[in-house]
């Protein structure tokens, strides 16, 4: 066996393998087209709920709002929550989707090939980015609909689409360890569940301002709250301010986090 196929792969074979597993993953979603519904579905229910049912009395709360209720207003200030939600439910599913690899042993079969192992991680990392992307236009499409609309510019929104991303590729590394080390696919599909609960206790669905003392701090010192404040401000053509460098540093720490459990994990997954 030469030097050069013992060493260890060269970043084109690393590239090259990813790719192949992200087109696994995604052609594994296009064949079940009910996950692609599912993706959205949630979002886009939760999105129905807060606008019609609790707009009017929510909207009223909103600074400047002076009592009167307005479901434009509301709907404006809840879609970047309700975007966050969207990535975090597409975090929950890559961590079902890695238990599901792990419980049917193809992870540890893909460990046996001869593969740059770590594509087989940034496959569903990779593919859930762009589940991301499709979640995130479809839920936005349809807060248009709903009558939602921004005075942002272009390079606001840009900015925005990638903190979104950001955010989807941090929050799917920390699942993806969440999947592996889970010994069953319910464990799996239940330990994420806080990753969509976080943002009912954040800046999403009403003012930091309007909470009680106890969750006011909370809520403010969670990631979820700059991230989406950030969103509120970019979507709103604003400048985000610290809460960009916030929203930034809790992704890049959770990433980093993710990143380093889940690989850790992996090395331990057994070849038989």
């Amino acid at each position: 066996m030469s030097t050069q196929t013992m060493a260890r792969p060269a970043t084109s074979y690393v590239v090259r393998d990813s790719a192949t597993m992200l087109r696994r993953n995604l052609l594994h979603w296009l064949r079940y087209p009910s996950l692609a519904i599912m993706l959205v579905a949630q979002p886009i229910l939760f999105l129905l709920l807060f606008v019609y049912v609790f707009g009017g009395t929510l909207g009223a709360g909103l600074p400047g709002a002076a009592g009167v209720g307005d479901r434009g207003d509301y709907l404006v200030f809840i879609t970047p929550g309700i975007l966050v939600m969207a990535v975090a439910s597409v975090a929950l599913g890559t961590a079902v989707e890695v238990a599901l690899d792990m419980t049917g042993g193809i992870i540890a079969r893909f460990r046996t090939m001869d593969i740059a192992k770590v594509s087989v991680l940034t496959g569903h990392v990779l593919g859930a980015v762009v589940k991301t992307v499709f979640a995130v236009v479809v839920t936005l499409a349809f807060a248009v609909l709903l009558g939602y609309r921004s005075d942002a510019g272009v390079g606001h929104w840009l900015l925005a689409l990638a903190l979104l991303v950001l955010m989807a590729f941090a929050l799917t590394w920390l699942t993806v360890g969440m999947g592996l080390a889970a010994d069953s696919v319910e464990t799996a599909s239940n330990t994420p569940l806080f990753l969509v609960m976080l943002p009912f206790l954040s800046s999403a669905f009403v003012p930091t301002d309007a909470m009680p003392w106890g969750l006011r701090h909370f809520a403010e010192y969670q990631p979820f709250t700059p991230m989406i404040d950030s969103l509120r401000a970019l979507t709103a053509g604003q400048s985000a301010g610290s809460d960009l460098w916030l929203a930034i540093g809790w992704a890049a720490l959770i990433a980093v986090a993710g990143y380093l459990w889940s690989r850790r994990l992996y090395t331990k997954v057994p070849t038989k």
